[in-house]
């Protein structure tokens, strides 16, 4: 079991957190997979924060670059758009990012408070594996593809 730090290995923590096997990730400790999971979420929530940021960035220079009713040609699509279709695009993708960032810090919470990873219908762990690929799960697969729920 080798907790992953930055002091160990000089590659970035949670992309070798990241290729971890199952294996490896199912034999950490408890309080390893939440300090690795911690680290995973924080390094999200800093991704859709920087996204969020630029997309507004980019539709307020829009607004102030260009004409509302400006129209755009590119060569790859052929049509034009409009100014406004390409700022309400940006604006709706920040809409999205600030969302996840709402989600990441539910997860943080959940953390803080001892119920990270327990599935918010069935209260059965979610896998490890799963909270991996997607930390602020709130749901086990079963209970998200509406499965019938566990007798356990």
């Amino acid at each position: 079991m080798a907790k992953i730090t930055q002091e160990s290995n000089p590659i970035d923590p949670v992309e070798e957190y990241l290729n971890m096997d199952d294996d490896v990730l199912d034999e950490l400790s408890d309080e390893e997979f939440v300090s690795q999971q911690r680290l995973l979420l924080e390094t999200e929530r800093k991704h859709y924060g920087e996204q969020a940021a630029q997309l507004r960035a980019e539709a307020d220079s829009m607004v102030q670059n260009n004409e509302p009713a400006e129209v755009q040609f590119d060569e790859e699509s052929g049509e034009g758009g409009t100014t406004a279709i390409d700022r309400e695009r940006d604006l709706a993708l920040a809409g999205s990012a600030l969302a996840a960032i709402e989600e990441v810090d539910l997860a943080l919470r959940k953390m803080d408070r001892g119920v990270y990873g327990l599935c918010e219908s069935c209260k059965q762990p979610i896998p490890r594996a799963r909270l991996r690929a997607l930390p602020f799960a709130r749901l086990c697969v079963r209970c998200k593809e509406g499965g019938l729920p566990r007798n356990r």
